[in-house]
């Protein structure tokens, strides 16, 4: 029988996925409410498999996340399927780059109601193959293409030295060509990044906070 931790917060659908499992012939050593348990529980069973929620105490954000991707540090081959109420595909990319981005799974709660095709998601995971929700996959295949990658070589440069907190003049000196120049290469950026004038905010702080988020 393949070896299960789960961690989900809710009582009833802990208890129901526990049900679930044992009549699919998964055999739960430990079910917990929270990511510090289940690190702990993995640690202590050492499960072929960990199903766990993304969102759980304290905040309710992204623990049961952080937990799978400490696990996967710790264990690259673990096989760790993921949980969410919600389609977040960075989620789906941050699992994915754990490991060799093999036996890992995220899927959406609602897929959870066809058991037949839930229990086959999980041993496939077990098995090595990597399964993601085809809305997550969706949503990975239509996002927005980043405007960052249209810039220019030298635009990137001129970014990195904004970012830096340097002027225009200051940049011209850095890159010994003109501040004429480097006035135009922040035009260039500031359309390819979609942040027309406005007087609502300085347009290269945005231009920035893009930059050092990407």
């Amino acid at each position: 029988m393949t070896r299960v931790v789960l961690a989900e917060d809710g009582v009833l659908l802990r208890e129901g996925l526990v049900s679930v499992l044992a009549r699919f012939g998964f055999d739960v050593v430990a079910a917990v409410s929270d990511a510090e348990e289940l690190v702990a529980v993995v640690a202590e069973h050492r499960p072929d498999l960990v199903i766990t929620d993304i969102r759980m105490p304290p905040t309710f954000r992204d623990e049961g996340l952080q937990a799978a991707v400490a696990l996967r540090r710790l264990r690259p081959d673990l096989p760790i399927v993921v949980l969410s109420q919600y389609v977040q595909a960075d989620y789906a990319t941050t699992l994915l780059s754990t490991g060799d981005g093999r036996a890992v799974g995220y899927l959406l709660k609602d897929r959870v109601a066809d058991v037949q095709d839930f229990a086959k998601s999980l041993r496939s995971v077990t098995a090595g193959a990597t399964v993601i929700d085809p809305e997550v996959v969706r949503r990975l295949l239509h996002r927005p293409p980043d405007p960052l990658t249209t810039l220019s070589t030298r635009e990137r440069e001129v970014l990195s030295l904004v970012a830096e907190g340097h002027s225009n003049s200051a940049i011209a000196t850095r890159l010994f060509i003109t501040e004429a120049a480097i006035t135009k290469h922040v035009g260039n950026i500031l359309t390819k990044l979609n942040l027309p004038p406005t007087d609502q905010a300085n347009r290269r702080v945005l231009a920035v906070l893009r930059y050092l988020r990407a």
